[in-house]
């Protein structure tokens, strides 16, 4: 800001004349503005001008308007910095609503826990019926499951061909067939 004095004829006995206005290129404050404080800060240097009357008092006046341009500033940051907490404070408590649940009485403790009771005798009722599900699975699985050759083999299941084919001799295999460890235990194993 800039501060432009005037002195009349009879200055110190009479206050000077004074205009205060932005300087040229002045870059813009958020919570500044010469134009609109102004009226403001001039009104601040009178009780300073009736004081120092019959004395020079520039140097006294450009002291207390920095002095009233900085309290201004600082007043207001101090202003919007309490906003910034009471908004950040609203914030905070707005969040803190969502954690706070219901009050606990002995009435909606035994409401919850009889439905808590309810939902894990329903949850260990699903679970038994799905064991139960699944053995017969299993159950059924073991009977349908079909033999291997070998199991077939061990049995005596397995036969030596086609029933329909004839054997070698002419003869159709009417014979049964020797129990298949017979065989097994008459072979011997060389080196």
């Amino acid at each position: 800001m800039v501060l432009r004095v005037s002195y009349p004829e009879t200055y110190p006995d009479i206050a000077p004349d004074l205009e205060l206005t932005t300087a040229p290129n002045a870059r813009k404050y958020d919570h500044f503005d010469v134009q609109a404080e102004k009226a403001q800060l001039l009104d601040g240097l009178q009780p300073t001008i009736e004081e120092n009357l019959g004395m020079p008092m520039i140097f006294t006046l450009v002291t207390t308007l920095k002095e009233n341009a900085e309290a201004l500033i600082t007043e207001r940051l101090e202003m919007a910095q309490k906003e910034k907490e009471a908004e950040a404070l609203k914030a905070e408590e707005e969040e803190n609503r969502k954690f706070q649940g219901e009050a606990v009485t002995k009435e909606s403790f035994l409401t919850w826990m009889d439905g808590f009771k309810k939902e894990v005798a329903a949850e260990e009722k699903r679970l038994q019926e799905e064991k139960e599900l699944e053995e017969k699975k299993k159950r059924v699985a073991q009977k349908e499951k079909k033999l291997t050759g070998r199991e077939l083999w061990e049995r005596g299941i397995a036969k030596g061909g086609d029933e329909d084919e004839e054997d070698d001799d002419g003869d159709e295999g009417d014979e049964d067939p020797p129990p298949p460890y017979e065989d097994v235990a008459k072979m011997s194993v060389r080196d």
